[in-house]
């Protein structure tokens, strides 16, 4: 088993089979760790596959457009370059489990009886289960670690136009593991003047018995308030919604060739606002739930080191709440947390999401390049906190921007100080709204090309963290520029460049 990347590992010529899962990232395109590939595949160097056996499984969310778009893209080129489909390719929405395991249990009697297998070979054996099955020392998603939220305090200043969070979970001595780089998921709670808002729309009192997400029977206020999802509606909802009120406006949207409108009329809006635009619709309890999807945890960069924190661990996270539709929205897990977990008291249930993908280097002389504005702040607090705990000789830089210095300066005591005891070698900061024009963390990044480039023909680890769809992007195109300009590369050399940082690990994003 390899990331795509490591293709060059696998002799082509001779391999028979090839399965591949993968997930989604951006406008439909690989993830990190198969951009690469992806670039290969489509390159005058890819070989002709026609003793290839394959099968993909894509992993995605249907709320995007591109709902498995990486996966589509991948099973089209192999059958191009003339492999041989095992199974239609699968997908995968949020609740993945039980599609996984079925396209799994599939794909291996038509693994088994293609040609090029040895008589005899063995095939490997995969156990998937939807549900996993917890034990009283393993955490998971389907088994969260109950803990308590010990501190809840805001980071912006009073005139700061955000609201940002950093919060304190005790996980103590028998909590779940983590390392920094990795995530912590927060199973949350819906908002319960949301519900009462769906109920009414609903016409429901609450005290219906339904089966709740997962096949349990309890009331429909309990269901709503835990375990449904009830912001945004998913296609068959509006579907049903719409055949049911006659809503000729949606019905129309909801044509494949009107998917950018039916984007555009969905922007800010939740289920309320569907029911609300197709007030004729009605539905019995039971029909209603049937078109809801599972609540899902929510996974948050953890920000901070297990060595300089133990038993603990600490999140960075924007609570989400603006005005759409004449009514007020809130994030249902940054909300849930800031305004009605009780401390010490309500119970959070949480798990870690290890991410292989986003770690500090092995060898801790490596200097380190960390770009994250806002909350994105949130695994660079980690990692400075684990290098400055095991005295890493490793140079450290910080790239840090928000609106305003004054009220927007997250962890500014913390790295003030990290600068003065040397653990953070430099410290460029960004502030967008305290001059007239503009200054984001790729502006900077511009301004110091020459030493950035040093620093990377030294060896550096270059981190992102935070906006895929904007910042993500403008570090990347200056990270091009910085080798264009400082290394004195063409632009096809400074993306050879740059993917070869991706391929060897020294350039690694956790975006969203």
């Amino acid at each position: 088993m390899l990331a795509l990347n490591e293709y060059a590992k696998v002799d082509w010529a001779r391999e028979s089979r090839c399965l591949v899962i993968t997930s989604t990232w951006g406008e439909g395109d690989p993830p990190d760790n198969a951009t690469a590939a992806w670039a290969w595949l489509n390159s005058e160097a890819a070989p002709r596959l026609e003793h290839l056996h394959y099968a993909v499984l894509g992993l995605g969310d249907r709320n995007y457009s591109e709902f498995c778009g990486a996966a589509k893209k991948f099973d089209l080129r192999f059958e191009a370059l003339g492999a041989k489909r095992l199974v239609p390719q699968g997908e995968c929405d949020v609740d993945y489990e039980s599609i996984a395991k079925a396209w799994l249990e599939t794909v291996w009697e038509p693994l088994s009886a293609s040609k090029e297998i040895t008589q005899g070979a063995a095939l490997p054996q995969v156990v998937v289960d939807a549900e996993e099955k917890p034990t009283s020392t393993s955490y998971n998603r389907a088994n969260p670690f109950p803990a308590q939220l010990k501190t809840n305090r805001r980071l912006n200043g009073a005139s700061s136009a955000k609201d940002t969070r950093h919060f304190e979970i005790v996980l103590g001595e028998n909590g779940p593991a983590y390392e920094p780089g990795d995530a912590l998921g927060v199973v949350p709670e819906n908002c319960p003047v949301l519900v009462e808002q769906l109920l009414a729309a609903l016409h429901f009192d609450g005290d219906e018995m339904v089966q709740d997400a997962h096949g349990k029977e309890s009331n429909l206020h309990t269901a709503l308030l835990k375990t449904f999802n009830i912001t945004q509606p998913q296609s068959s909802l509006l579907e049903a919604a719409a055949e049911r009120a006659k809503n000729s406006v949606l019905l129309d949207l909801l044509a494949p060739a009107q998917k950018a409108a039916l984007d555009k009329w969905l922007y800010g809006r939740d289920i309320v606002d569907v029911l609300g635009s197709c007030s004729g619709a009605k539905f019995t309890p039971v029909e209603f739930t049937n078109l809801l999807r599972k609540l899902q945890p929510r996974l948050y960069s953890i920000s901070s080191s297990p060595k300089a924190h133990p038993g603990e661990v600490h999140l960075t996270v924007a609570a989400v709440r603006y005005e759409c539709q004449g009514r007020e929205r809130k994030g249902v897990a940054s909300c849930w947390l800031a305004d009605r977990v009780a401390l010490n008291e309500t119970t959070v249930p949480v798990f870690i999401q290890t991410s292989h993908g986003f770690r500090l280097p092995a060898d801790t002389s490596r200097p380190v390049i960390m770009v994250g504005p806002g909350t994105g702040i949130a695994p660079f607090r980690a990692f400075l906190e684990e290098r400055r705990a095991v005295a890493a000789p490793g140079k450290n830089w910080l790239f840090f921007g928000d609106q305003q210095r004054g009220c927007d300066f997250l962890y500014e005591e913390e790295l003030t100080a990290m600068v003065k005891d040397g653990c953070l070698n430099r410290l460029d900061l960004a502030f967008s709204r305290d001059q007239a024009e503009k200054i984001y963390v790729q502006n900077r990044m511009l301004e110091n090309a020459a030493e950035l480039w040093t620093w990377l023909e030294e060896g550096a680890h270059f981190y992102v963290c935070g906006d895929a769809k904007r910042m993500a992007k403008d570090v990347d195109a200056a990270l091009h520029q910085v080798v264009v300009q400082a290394g004195g590369k063409t632009m096809e050399q400074a993306s050879e460049y740059v993917a070869k940082l991706k391929t060897d690990k020294r350039y690694q994003r956790d975006v969203y």
